[in-house]
């Protein structure tokens, strides 16, 4: 991979809403950000990989990542990118839209690894979708995020997050106004821990098992992260959503220490 770019550079648009995200956030909640993205590694190539709570997360870590000084591109549903007014600032901000569950989705795993090619930091969710773990953990990984890292060689930082799931309910938007309402008066704390990097530098792109052995570590390591964030919580969370489904099929198996 070229290592001889200048990096992204993030649009105005995109830099302006970073400072919106962080009057919203400030505005229902109180935002607390641990760890760091290394000073070599924050104008790319980067992927960071967080865990998916709430539909209040993008927000949350558009704020969590201009405190720690990046700009990343968002992996994003389609579905924010068919809105009249959001999709066209998605668009003109260089975020990356996803397809779920139609022929073209594969065609967002190219476009960005062709943006973390050319320097991009992207932000993906690895696990595919909001958790609906009962202990809202990580639940078990899809490998485009592994696969992504493996084939540009680029570095994969685990983001934890935890609380924005007591600010915008999971059925969003209903009920939407009655969370920040509630948010406003209880200011829930916000909390983002950016963690060490993953070592994948053992495995090899094409190598059979690379990419579900990657994806393991990646979501192994979003999970570390998140423990500190979440002592007081440690088997379920004590905001109950009431709208939220319960799934444990897709629940992940942490690797045994060493």
């Amino acid at each position: 991979m070229d290592t001889a770019h200048s990096g992204w550079q993030p649009p105005l648009i995109w830099r302006a809403a970073q400072l919106l995200a962080r009057a919203l956030v400030g505005a229902v909640a109180r935002l607390e950000v641990t760890g760091e993205v290394p000073t070599s590694l924050r104008r790319g190539p980067l992927v960071l990989a967080a865990n998916h709570i709430s539909p209040f997360d993008p927000v949350v870590l558009a704020a969590a990542c201009r405190a720690v000084g990046v700009a990343p591109r968002i992996m994003a549903t389609g579905g924010l990118f068919r809105a009249p007014l959001v999709g066209t600032a998605m668009r003109r901000a260089g975020h990356i839209r996803v397809d779920r569950g139609t022929a073209a989705a594969g065609r967002a795993l190219d476009d960005a690894a062709t943006a973390v090619g050319r320097g991009s930091v992207i932000l993906v969710y690895p696990e595919g979708r909001i958790g609906l773990d009962p202990g809202l953990w990580p639940e078990r990984g899809k490998t485009g995020t592994a696969r992504l890292a493996l084939h540009c060689d680029a570095p994969v930082i685990p983001v934890a997050q935890w609380g924005s799931h007591e600010v915008v309910p999971y059925r969003a938007p209903e009920g939407l106004l009655r969370g920040i309402a509630r948010s406003m008066l209880r200011r829930p704390v916000v909390r983002v821990r950016f963690g060490a990097p993953v070592d994948l530098t053992d495995l090899t792109r094409g190598t059979p098992g690379a990419a579900l052995r990657a994806t393991d570590r990646i979501i192994d390591a979003i999970t570390d992260t998140l423990v500190p964030l979440r002592l007081d919580e440690p088997d379920r969370p004590r905001h109950v959503d009431p709208g939220r489904p319960l799934d444990g099929s897709r629940a992940h198996r942490r690797r045994a220490p060493g």
